[in-house]
C-alpha cells in the first residue's frame, strides 16, 4: 500500500495597495473603477478630475488588492496644482506597487518622460507598464507603443516588472493585470472586510458625484475651478422605514461670478441637470432614495488661496 502523496501546499494569501500613476487623462480612474467592478473612482474626458486619493478594493480567493488613484502628476501652476503633486509623491512612497498609465492613442511625450524619471528614482517598489486604451488603436499601433514604452524603461534604468496592454471599456485583459500585480503583494491576511469597496467616507464620495456631474459638457476654463462641499447628510425624519428619504445639502463652489452662469446654466436648466444625474449615482452608491439640495457660491480664486484650499478639504 502506498503513502498517501502529501497534500499541496496552500497558495499563501496575499494583500497590499497598488497605484495607478500617469499624466492626467491617462485613463486610471476608468481602471480602477473597472477592476472593483463598480464606480469608486470619478472619470471625465478632462484632465485633472481627480483630486482625492480614492482606494478601490479589489477582493479575490487568493488576495485583496487595494488600488489608490491618484491625481495626474503635472508641472503645477497653482497652490493646488502643487498640493496634487504631492499627494502623488506621498503615495508612491506607501505603496507596494505602482501601475505606470499610457494611454494607447498618444505617443510618448514629456509629462511622461517626467513621471518616468520620478518613478526611475524610487528603486524597491516594483512598477509595472499599463498601456491603457488599447481598443482605440490597431494591432501596429499597439505593438509600437509596447515598444516604445520598453525602450523609455532601458533609457532610465526603470526595469518593469510587467508590460500590460489593457483596455477597461472593452473589459479586455483586465483579469489578466489583476494576475500579474497580485504576486507582487506582500503576503498576509485581509485589510479590509469582504464586500467593502472603497474606504473613502460617504460624503467625499458623494461630493465627487456631484462635481463629475458638473464637469459634464461645461466649458474648458472650468474643471480646475469646480469644488464640491457637502454641508449635511441626514435622514428625513418621520419617514416611514421602508420608504426613507435622505437629504443631501451640497455646495457647488466656483471662483469667479463669471462662472456662475455657466454652470446654473438658462433658466436654471444645467444644475437641474447636475442634480439629476449626480442623484441617479449617488443613489445606487448609497442604495437610498435622495433628496438633493444644491446651491452654486463664489470662493474667489480658492485655488490659490491657502486659506480657502483648507476650508474646501485640500
Amino acid at each position: 500500500m502506498s503513502a498517501p502523496s502529501p497534500a499541496a501546499p496552500e497558495t499563501p494569501h496575499r494583500s497590499g495597495f497598488a497605484c495607478f500613476v500617469g499624466r492626467p487623462n491617462a485613463g486610471k480612474s476608468t481602471l480602477t473603477n473597472a477592476l472593483v467592478g463598480t464606480k469608486v473612482a470619478i472619470t471625465s474626458n478632462r484632465p485633472q478630475t481627480t483630486r482625492h486619493t480614492v482606494r478601490g478594493i479589489v477582493h479575490r480567493p487568493d488576495a485583496q488588492l487595494i488600488l489608490v488613484d491618484t491625481p495626474g502628476l503635472h508641472k503645477p501652476r497653482t497652490l493646488l496644482g502643487e498640493r496634487l503633486n504631492d499627494v502623488v509623491r506621498t503615495t508612491w512612497a506607501e505603496v507596494d506597487v505602482i501601475g505606470f498609465c499610457l494611454p494607447a492613442d498618444q505617443k510618448l511625450g514629456p509629462g511622461d518622460k517626467f513621471i518616468a524619471k520620478e518613478l526611475a528614482s524610487i528603486k524597491r517598489t516594483p512598477k509595472v507598464a499599463i498601456v491603457t486604451k488599447t481598443d482605440l488603436v490597431d494591432p501596429q499601433t499597439l505593438a509600437e507603443q509596447l515598444i516604445a514604452v520598453d525602450r523609455l524603461g532601458q533609457e532610465l534604468g526603470i526595469e518593469w516588472a510587467q508590460i500590460v496592454p489593457v483596455s477597461a471599456v472593452g473589459d479586455k485583459q483586465l483579469s489578466l493585470l489583476a494576475d500579474l500585480l497580485v504576486p507582487l503583494l506582500p503576503e498576509g491576511p485581509l485589510l479590509y472586510p469582504e464586500g467593502d469597496l472603497t474606504d473613502e467616507p460617504e460624503q467625499v464620495m458623494v461630493a465627487e458625484l456631484i462635481r463629475e456631474a458638473a464637469l459634464e459638457g461645461v466649458r474648458d476654463e472650468l474643471p480646475h475651478s469646480i469644488a464640491v462641499v457637502v454641508e449635511e447628510m441626514l435622514p428625513r425624519e418621520g419617514r416611514p422605514a421602508d420608504r426613507p428619504l435622505l437629504d443631501i445639502h451640497a455646495n457647488l463652489f466656483i471662483e469667479r461670478s463669471s462662472q456662475k452662469g455657466i454652470v446654473i446654466g438658462p433658466k436654471g436648466r444645467r444644475l437641474k441637470e447636475v442634480g439629476t444625474t449626480s442623484r441617479r449615482h449617488i443613489e445606487a452608491l448609497l442604495g437610498t432614495p435622495v433628496f438633493l439640495d444644491l446651491h452654486v457660491k463664489i470662493a474667489k480664486d480658492w485655488q490659490r488661496d491657502p486659506k480657502q484650499l483648507r476650508r474646501l478639504g485640500f
